[in-house]
């Protein structure tokens, strides 16, 4: 089985030039970078180079970014800016897409510090020419493994100040403590910032759950370094690549469930309810009828989260809904591996969603509109274009 699932145990923190360095220390190549760089068609010469190091006595890899040109722009750019260079770029969608995403995150963080609108922000160090490699690489990397998972340990922070743009702050960075706001952090005695909103951001966007690594086979190991020796510890961002064992139980994670009791909720308000919640990125909504209290009727609702989104989406709820409270409960959830692909019916390409148990294959679920497309086009039951979807999948596998 390729490897699918990346961990990363942040010890010392993470910054998107660690995260960089430890893909490359694993064997991403580093021309690959390279090439989406000269892809973003910057102003600036752009050089990235690696080179081999120690911290805490650990071998590993740094990443660098050099401009041996400066220009204008070294010093930020705006969020519009940077938009514009991405949507212009020769990125790949996918690519182009998770980049876009992740700098989003530090634009609404700071949008929300400075009390401006999203298009007004500016970036400094976020919108320097190294940052803007850091997150466009780590969008590639992750294209480049195909990963279907990413998980990370709880990351840390140093103690102390740091100088902002306009003032010294307490680290956490007001940044970073914005983006990483629903996402658990843990201070350690080290006078240093050790994650930057860059590193922030990455785990944001592309971190599923924070805890210890679980049901876990490694394939290979990266070891990112930091810029500088850390006192008493390895500067080292460190990146497991591997995948869940092969075996015939379900891969399984922790989800938050939330719930709530509603007996003075209009239909149309439930359901729009329900679609907020799926668009503000729920794994699933759902409503189930109840016998209340004094022989009323009334709805169960039950939202499923990722940890990191349920104190967002539990907002959603009492935002959108009737409800005074709620109730949230960690729970653990089993999953089949998924796949997706698009066989050729005799009626037309149909979608279908595969799900295994270990290697074998025990669901197959054909996309429902393409099979009603079809079958409207070509006057039979959706049932029968999705039969032969069926069909063709079963005999790819047998």
């Amino acid at each position: 089985m390729p490897p699918t699932h990346l961990h990363l145990d942040c010890p010392s923190g993470i910054s998107g030039d660690m995260f960089a360095a430890a893909l490359l220390d694993f064997g991403v190549p580093l021309p690959l970078f390279q090439s989406a760089v000269t892809a973003l068609g910057l102003k600036e010469t752009v050089v990235l180079k690696s080179e081999r190091g120690l911290r805490g006595g650990l071998a590993g890899t740094r990443f660098l970014v050099e401009t041996p040109h400066e220009h204008d722009h070294a010093h930020g750019r705006s969020w519009a800016q940077i938009r514009e260079i991405l949507h212009n770029s020769n990125l790949i969608p996918v690519v182009k897409d998770t980049a876009l995403k992740i700098f989003n995150r530090v634009a609404e963080a700071e949008a929300r510090l400075h009390g401006v609108l999203v298009d007004e922000v500016h970036f400094h160090e976020v919108g320097a020419v190294d940052s803007i490699v850091d997150i466009v690489v780590a969008a590639v990397g992750v294209h480049h493994l195909g990963l279907q998972e990413v998980t990370a340990s709880v990351p840390v922070d140093g103690t102390g100040t740091i100088q902002c743009a306009h003032a010294a702050f307490p680290l956490p960075a007001p940044a970073t403590a914005e983006i990483l706001r629903h996402i658990p952090i843990r201070q350690i005695p080290v006078e240093a910032e050790l994650t930057t909103p860059t590193g922030a951001a990455i785990l944001a966007q592309l971190v599923r759950h924070f805890g210890p690594l679980e049901n876990f086979v490694t394939d290979r190991i990266g070891y990112g370094l930091g810029a500088r020796d850390l006192p008493g510890r390895p500067n080292v961002l460190r990146a497991f690549l591997g995948h869940a064992p092969t075996q015939g139980q379900a891969s399984h994670d922790q989800i938050v469930e939330i719930r709530t009791h509603l007996d003075d909720i209009t239909g149309e308000h439930l359901a729009h309810a329900i679609d907020r919640l799926m668009a503000e990125g729920a794994l699933d909504a759902a409503v189930s009828p109840l016998l209340m209290k004094k022989g009323r009727p009334g709805h169960l609702l039950t939202v499923l989260a990722l940890p990191k989104d349920a104190e967002r989406l539990a907002s959603v709820v009492l935002r959108e809904t009737t409800a005074f409270g709620l109730r949230l409960e960690r729970v653990e959830r089993r999953t089949l591996r998924r796949e997706e692909k698009t066989v050729s019916t005799p009626y037309g390409s149909v979608r279908v969603k595969l799900g295994y148990l270990g290697d074998s294959l025990v669901q197959i679920h054909p996309e429902d509109a393409d099979c009603r497309q079809h079958a409207a086009a070509s006057s039979i039951s959706p049932a029968v274009v999705a039969a032969s979807a069926r069909s063709l999948i079963q005999q790819s596998h047998s």
